[in-house]
C-alpha cells in the first residue's frame, strides 16, 4: 500500500510509460504523428475518483501532445443505461475543466457500421450465429489449460448464417435465442479469444435510439471499432482489459488495411484507493438499499459526491498527479486524497468563526449595550484576500471542549482563573461556572481586558488562542460532519465477509444547531470555507436563505484512528 501523504519535491518529473510509448510513436510518424484519445465511460452510473484519474490522463496527454480527446459513451447496453448518467458524466468532465472535441460520440452512433462489418465478417466465413445458451456457450469455451469445444453450428454456411443474423436484427426470435460469434480459435490459451459473442438478442428500448435495434453489440466488438471510426490514436484503458488487447487487435485486423492508420491499446493500472469501494455494482447498491443518500452523497467516491462534499477540481487533478500513471495495481491512501483538497483550500479558503459545540459566555465587565466590530484576516495564505468585520458583544458562544474545569498540565485553554485570547478580539478570564441542577455547566462568566484588543499593539501574551461567536448576532446552521464510509481500509478484499459489514455507523454526524458569524446568513452552494480549528466546510445545495447547510470536506489534519 503506498502511505505517502506528502510529497516531495517536484522540480523535476520523468516521463510515464505511456507518454514514452506517444512521444516514441509521434517520432517514427505513427497515424501523421497525431494524438488523438477518448474516454468511453459506460452510462450505467455516477463516475467516481478512479474516473477522474482516467479523465485527467486522456484529457491531459491530448493537453500535452496538442491533440485532441473525445468523450464517447459506450451505451451498449440499454437495460443497464440511463440519459441521467449521460448528463451526469459530461457534468463530471466539464467541472474537472476538461473539453471533449466537438460534440459527444456514442457506441449507438456506429450501430449500422457494426452492424455492416458484421455482415462482412459473415461473408467471409469469421462469424457464425449459435444457437446455445449462454450457459453451454460458456461451458464449451473450457478453461485456460483446456482447450474449447467447438459449436455444432460452428461449420453453418454463410448463406445460413447471414439469414439467421438478419432475421435476429427483424426481430424473428426472443432473448437469448441465438447469438453472433467470432470464428477465432477454440484453442487459444486467450479465453477471450475462444470465439467471442459479438451480438446478443435483447429487446429492450435504448435511451437514443429507441426501439430501432433488439440486437445489441457486445463491448469487444464496438469498443475498438469505434476507436478506429473517430480516429484515435492511443486507446488508454485499465489492466483488466490487457487480456482483451488481442482480441482488441484480430477485429482491427478485420477491418484495417495492413499499414494503414489503426488504434493502438496500451493498458495502465486502475486507482483504488483505502476505505473505498471502486465498484459502480456496489455502489449502486448503496444508493439503491438506501444506505447512502444517492449517488452524490458526501461519503460517496463519485465525482458529484466529492464536490457536494467541497472538494475541488484543482484537488482531484492535483490527486490524479501526485498519484501517477502506474503498469501495476496497487492501492493508494487515502490521505493522499485529503492532503490534496487540504493544500488547495489552505490556499483559497476564507477563514470564518463557527462553533459546533457551543458553551454561553458572559463577560460581565463588558457593557451590555456596546458592540464592537473587529477585525479579522480573511486568509492569511493569500494577501489579495483582505480582512473583514465581525461583531462582538457582552455574550459569546464558545466551543464547549475549549473550557475544562480541572484541566492537565498541557491544557492551554480557558479554565477556572486562567486565561485565553478570543481570535481577533479580547483576552479574557473565566472567573465563574454556572451549572444546572443535574451538575452540567450552562454558563461561564468571564471578565475581559479592555487593553489587549487584537492588534492594539499590546504585549501581553497567553498561551491559548479560541475561536467564538457573538451570541446575539449568530446565525443557526446545520452542519454535517461526514468521516469515511467505511471502516476497513479493503472493505472488498475479505472472503468471509461482505464489504457492507464494514460501514462506518459514524460516518454522518448532524449538528442541528452550530453557531455561525452573521457573514455566512447567505451563502451560495458549493462555497467553501476553513472553520477556524475545526476544518474546511462547503456550504450544502440544502441550504436556504437564513439557515445555512455546510458539509465537512476535511480536517484540518488526519485525525482517522484506525483500528
Amino acid at each position: 500500500m503506498n502511505n505517502n501523504t506528502e510529497p516531495a519535491g517536484e522540480a523535476y518529473k520523468a516521463l510515464h510509460f505511456i507518454e514514452e510509448i506517444i512521444e516514441k510513436d509521434l517520432a517514427e510518424g505513427k497515424n501523421q504523428s497525431r494524438v488523438h484519445t477518448r474516454f468511453p465511460p459506460e452510462p450505467n452510473g455516477y463516475l467516481h475518483i478512479g474516473h477522474a484519474k482516467s479523465i485527467c490522463l486522456n484529457f491531459g496527454l491530448a493537453e500535452r501532445y496538442n491533440g485532441l480527446c473525445n468523450l464517447r459513451f459506450d451505451d451498449t447496453n440499454p437495460e443497464k443505461e440511463e440519459q441521467e448518467y449521460v448528463d451526469s458524466i459530461m457534468e463530471d468532465v466539464s467541472w474537472l475543466g476538461f473539453r471533449w472535441e466537438g460534440e459527444p460520440r456514442y457506441a449507438s452512433d456506429y450501430f449500422d457500421q457494426l452492424y455492416a462489418w458484421s455482415e462482412m465478417l459473415i461473408l467471409r466465413g469469421k462469424a457464425y450465429v449459435d444457437d446455445q445458451s449462454q450457459e453451454v456457450i460458456s461451458e464449451q469455451r473450457g478453461t485456460p489449460t483446456r482447450p474449447g469445444t467447438e459449436s455444432p453450428f460452428r461449420s453453418r454456411s454463410v448463406e445460413e448464417n447471414l439469414d439467421l443474423f438478419r432475421r435476429m436484427r427483424a426481430g424473428e426470435f426472443p432473448n437469448g435465442a441465438r447469438v453472433l460469434r467470432a470464428k477465432v480459435d477454440m484453442a487459444s490459451p486467450n479465453m477471450h479469444m475462444r470465439d467471442p459473442i459479438l451480438y446478443r438478442i435483447l429487446h429492450s428500448e435504448h435511451h437514443r435510439t429507441g426501439d430501432k435495434w433488439c440486437i445489441y453489440p457486445m463491448y469487444d466488438w464496438a469498443h475498438g471499432q469505434s476507436d478506429y471510426l473517430e480516429g484515435i490514436t492511443h486507446s488508454i484503458c485499465t489492466l483488466e482489459f490487457e487480456i482483451h488487447r488481442p482480441l482488441y487487435d484480430w477485429f482491427l485486423d478485420q477491418i484495417v488495411e495492413p499499414g494503414a492508420y489503426r488504434p493502438r491499446q496500451i493498458e495502465f493500472a486502475r486507482l483504488n484507493v483505502s476505505y473505498t469501494v471502486m465498484s459502480k455494482r456496489k455502489l449502486l447498491q448503496l444508493v439503491q438499499e438506501g444506505i447512502v443518500n444517492g449517488w452524490d452523497d458526501p461519503r460517496m467516491p463519485t465525482i458529484s459526491g466529492l464536490r457536494r462534499r467541497g472538494y475541488t477540481p484543482e484537488s482531484l487533478r492535483r490527486f490524479a498527479d501526485l498519484v501517477g500513471v502506474a503498469k501495476r495495481d496497487n492501492v493508494i491512501e487515502v490521505d493522499l486524497l485529503e492532503y490534496a483538497i487540504r493544500e488547495d483550500l489552505n490556499k483559497r479558503a476564507t477563514r470564518v468563526m463557527a462553533v459546533l459545540d457551543p458553551l454561553k459566555v458572559v463577560i460581565t465587565n463588558y457593557p451590555e449595550d456596546r458592540t464592537e466590530e473587529m477585525e479579522t484576516v480573511n486568509n492569511p495564505e493569500d494577501e489579495a484576500a483582505g480582512q473583514r468585520l465581525i461583531p462582538f458583544s457582552r455574550e459569546i458562544w464558545i466551543e464547549r471542549e475549549d473550557f475544562m474545569e480541572e484541566p492537565p498540565s498541557k491544557f492551554f485553554r480557558l479554565a477556572p482563573g486562567r486565561e485565553v485570547r478570543l481570535k481577533s478580539a479580547y483576552i479574557i478570564r473565566c472567573d465563574e461556572v454556572v451549572k444546572d441542577g443535574q451538575g452540567h455547566i450552562t454558563e461561564l462568566r468571564c471578565s475581559y481586558d479592555p487593553d489587549t484588543r487584537s492588534g492594539s499593539g499590546t504585549d501581553r501574551k497567553v498561551k491559548g488562542t479560541i475561536h467564538w461567536v457573538s451570541a446575539s448576532h449568530a446565525i443557526d446552521a446545520e452542519v454535517r460532519i461526514y468521516d469515511r464510509l467505511f471502516m476497513d481500509a479493503d472493505p472488498d478484499g475479505h472472503k468471509d465477509k461482505e464489504f457492507k459489514d464494514f460501514l462506518n455507523p459514524e460516518s454522518l454526524r448532524v449538528i442541528p444547531h452550530a453557531k455561525l458569524e452573521p457573514g455566512l446568513s447567505l451563502v451560495n452552494h458549493g462555497e467553501r470555507y476553513q472553520f477556524i480549528r475545526l476544518g474546511y466546510f462547503c456550504a450544502d445545495k440544502d441550504s436556504t436563505p437564513g439557515k445555512p447547510v455546510f458539509n465537512r470536506t476535511v480536517t484540518l489534519k488526519e485525525t482517522w484512528k484506525k483500528a
